[in-house]
């Protein structure tokens, strides 16, 4: 017997109970354990939703890549 680990980012408690019922339709013996981390620190997801909701509002400045040197230069 091998032993593999799959991780699985479910939506809600159905989603679990298809996955214990296909796993046991094919006789297969599994183990469920859940992730007590989340995958990214929560402060960074904050910053990048701020981020996508400014891009949607259109609060964010284009620069050519030529001009990039000196627009970090200018910050």
């Amino acid at each position: 017997m091998e032993a593999i680990n799959i991780t699985a980012f479910t939506q809600d408690a159905s989603q679990i109970d298809a996955i214990k019922a296909v796993m046991k339709a094919l006789k297969i013996k599994f183990e469920i354990s859940k992730v007590k981390e989340k995958p990214y620190n929560p402060e960074f997801v904050a910053k990048i939703k701020r981020s996508e909701e400014q891009y949607r509002k259109g609060q964010f400045t284009r620069v050519k890549a030529e001009d990039l040197k000196q627009f970090i230069d200018n910050l």
